[in-house]
């Protein structure tokens, strides 16, 4: 007779729950971070008169996505240059809906319809160019090309290519859209920074960064292990929000316009 003798089962292997372990966000310097504009020029006229109130002396970071969507495209960008004069150590964090315009100013037929149907209508209409849909023949992207090259400011063109995709300053990293929580901040490729990453808010960091950052649109701004979102969808709510990051601690401010 026979007797059967069966190994014990080891016990399945659970991964190790990972948790933000960082202390509170404490930039070098305070620090105003911006969310997305999308051509609400009422917001960022309302935002601006709010941060000259509250946070005078904070450096303003706007985390991009100024243009699209919104009626004022074109003024918004100026706004925002004007700005710059002013307060020179303002930061202007490129936006992926800036990285599609640039795009269409390079190769207008293969990229244009693509950003004429995420908002890029209302920027050229913000230009003059009212004729445009979201379905374009080459010719008539061509055109519009000429016509936008022509409309912008001097200058405007080397100015969104020169936006940088992160800015750091102490434990605290601005980005448009993500970071992949496995990479240091210096090695992060330029999709995850301005277009997201799959495990971004899924996986938290563990070197301790905070990562503020725009471009997924929250009902309210949110301050959970080591993130910071500030998108409330100025464009479709007509609210815009900022993150005062001061002496360890997150106030958001918000505006209508």
């Amino acid at each position: 007779m026979f007797k059967r003798f069966f190994r014990p089962r080891k016990p399945k292997e659970t991964a190790p729950i990972l948790r933000f372990e960082g202390g509170p966000p404490s930039p070098e310097e305070n620090l105003a971070v911006v969310g997305d504009i999308h051509g609400q020029l009422g917001c960022l006229d309302a935002m601006i008169d709010q941060l000259n109130h509250q946070a005078p002396d904070a450096r303003w970071i706007f985390v991009g996505d100024l243009i699209d969507r919104g009626e004022h495209s074109a003024e918004v960008l100026e706004r925002i240059r004007a700005l710059e004069t002013t307060r020179p150590n303002t930061v202007v964090i490129l936006g992926n809906h800036e990285e599609m315009m640039l795009s269409f100013m390079r190769n207008p037929e293969e990229a244009g319809n693509r950003w004429m149907r995420h908002g890029g209508l209302q920027t050229m209409a913000s230009y003059g160019a009212l004729n445009l849909s979201q379905n374009n023949a080459p010719a008539a992207l061509r055109q519009a090309h000429e016509h936008l090259l022509a409309a912008m400011p001097s200058g405007l063109e080397q100015w969104l290519s020169d936006r940088p995709r992160v800015f750091q300053s102490g434990n605290v990293v601005v980005v448009h859209a993500g970071a992949d929580p496995s990479l240091p901040i210096e090695h992060q490729k330029d999709q995850a920074l301005t277009w997201g990453h799959v495990r971004f808010q899924q996986q938290p960091r563990q070197d301790g960064l905070w990562v503020v950052h725009g471009h997924t649109i929250v009902d309210v701004p949110q301050e959970s292990n080591g993130v910071i979102s500030v998108d409330t969808g100025a464009y479709a709510t007509g609210r815009l929000t900022a993150a005062f990051l001061h002496d360890g601690a997150v106030e958001f401010i918000q505006v209508r316009g």
